[in-house]
């Protein structure tokens, strides 16, 4: 890296913004209902929240990260960005041999940001996504770039035989993706690649490169909670025609992207993108590092449980937001591609962190599993928290009164919040235990607004910390203000939202 992250400050507050701004007044649109115990937690943590301009929605987003060498490797718009992990890094006082844990572990950036530090990181993330990229970026110093090259070449004279018939796979929601073309090349690559001589950390790139070429080929777009499709992809046509059948209007023309790109033009450039950074990196390198960079594709609620005591030296991560957005959707192509079927993409949608209207419950697995590793009581004294929380209950209450009300567009959000929550207090319970004394713990998370009801997701999430024996030293806000949804303000007026990175320490 040639920048020297240890010069920057952090924690430099911006002179136009004031904390006071960010602050909310009222939590329920019109008084609608109680938000008394939320008044009062934002009253609690006003004097530790503060305005910073040392990040910003890019730093905290993939944005910054999409044009860096090896971070790039990845298209994940959900991830963060390397400079925001050596910030925090540098604020923590994380030294070599120090070892980082990131529960959601998504791209990989704050593992491979920690092993060029020589730091050791821990990652868990359910995503097969994730262990693709994981396994492309660590291998970065033991590519052979001639054999990369010669696979390249052997991919350029690929040609797909006339009577080839076969398609890459699709489920319900992916139907019709690509062009036929291009979904004749990718399944035909796919087998190419399987029987092909060359090393297994070799396919494995490719795969990623393929994995990044998808989205380009079809006629899709991540969208949101959903993947948004072009008016030119059979998918619509057929929707148009049994829509004029029924007298309906026909869907509005949208073009995702003016050219749908060739799948194999686009993966080669791909590839050779890869290759020639592989090329610069490895020629750059200093002496090899020996920090470890430990991973599994599974879910932090199972792994933190089991984690060793007073054993990590900092945490520095962003879950998934209570935002609805269902990361099964949006990488559906994706999830496809890697030979997850309509069973198992449902399965994993009831796995990941409880973000979407469809999650359900996950109280009985959880208790079963506590019992199976013999930490019954240790579940029993953590629900007791989340079961006596004030603040929670109001929240609740409210979703409740809003859904008698008629306010919510979907009456699933009452469990998906119950749930987040939940799942996210065991979490900061096992970060609290497998902590070592003066740990400092990172979070990156954004507050939401339901039915009129402003959810303090950072604060909130500073309460349930302390309630298992962190202490709040910080909760860092940009300056851009999250908006509302276009419904929600049109309905209830305009209230700004945080979008925070909370330090604790314990």
């Amino acid at each position: 890296m040639s920048q020297n992250y240890e010069q920057l400050s952090f924690i430099e507050t911006s002179e136009e913004s004031t904390s006071k701004e960010y602050l909310v007044e009222d939590f329920s649109a019109d008084g609608f209902c109680d938000d008394s115990e939320r008044k009062k937690l934002e009253k609690t943590y006003a004097d530790v929240l503060e305005v910073t301009d040392r990040f910003n929605r890019q730093s905290v987003s993939y944005q910054l990260s999409k044009h860096d060498m090896l971070h790039s490797w990845l298209k994940y718009k959900e991830g963060f960005s390397a400079e925001l992990v050596n910030l925090l890094l540098d604020e923590f006082g994380i030294k070599a041999g120090d070892t980082i844990l990131d529960p959601f572990f998504g791209s990989g950036t704050t593992g491979l940001v920690c092993h060029m530090r020589d730091i050791n990181s821990i990652g868990y993330d359910i995503m097969p996504v994730s262990t693709v990229a994981v396994q492309a970026k660590t291998a970065v110093m033991r590519y052979d770039t001639g054999e990369l090259k010669r696979m390249a070449a052997d991919i350029e004279r690929l040609r797909v035989p006339k009577d080839y018939t076969r398609q890459t796979p699709a489920i319900t929601i992916t139907k019709d993706a690509y062009p036929m073309e291009n979904a004749r090349f990718l399944q035909y690559l796919s087998e190419w690649r399987d029987q092909a001589v060359y090393s297994d950390e070799a396919k494995n790139l490719l795969t990623l490169c393929i994995i990044n070429s998808l989205e380009p080929c079809s006629y899709t777009i991540k969208s949101g909670q959903y993947l948004g499709w072009d008016s030119r992809s059979p998918k619509v046509a057929s929707a148009n025609i049994r829509r004029k059948e029924t007298g309906k209007k026909p869907l509005a023309r949208k073009m995702v992207r003016e050219i749908i790109g060739d799948s194999k033009e686009t993966i080669l450039q791909e590839l050779e993108h890869v290759i020639s950074e592989i090329d610069v990196i490895q020629k750059q390198a200093g002496p090899e590092k020996k920090a470890r960079v430990y991973y599994q594709q599974e879910s932090a609620l199972k792994k933190l449980p089991v984690m060793e005591e007073n054993s990590i030296d900092g945490v520095i991560t962003s879950p998934p937001y209570c935002n609805r957005y269902d990361y099964t959707r949006t990488y559906a192509l994706e999830l496809v591609y890697l030979g997850l079927n309509e069973e198992t993409i449902k399965e994993m949608r009831q796995n990941q962190l409880s973000c979407t209207v469809e999650s359900r419950p996950k109280t009985e697995q959880m208790e079963a599993y506590y019992q199976k590793i013999g930490a019954g009581e240790r579940f029993r004294e953590i629900s007791s928290v989340i079961r006596d929380n004030a603040v929670l209950k109001e929240i609740l209450t409210a979703l409740n009164a809003r859904k008698e009300h008629g306010d919510l567009n979907n009456n699933g959000v009452i469990r998906m919040v119950e749930g987040y929550f939940t799942e996210l207090a065991f979490l900061y319970a096992e970060l609290y235990r497998v902590c070592k004394k003066g740990a400092q713990v990172a979070f990156v998370n954004d507050n939401v607004r339901y039915g009129g009801e402003v959810i303090p997701v950072d604060f909130l999430s500073c309460l349930f910390a302390e309630q298992f024996g962190f202490h709040v030293k910080k909760v860092y806000c940009l300056q851009q203000k999250k908006g509302n949804s276009s419904q929600q303000m049109a309905k209830f007026g305009k209230v700004p939202l945080r979008k925070s990175i909370t330090i604790w320490e314990k």
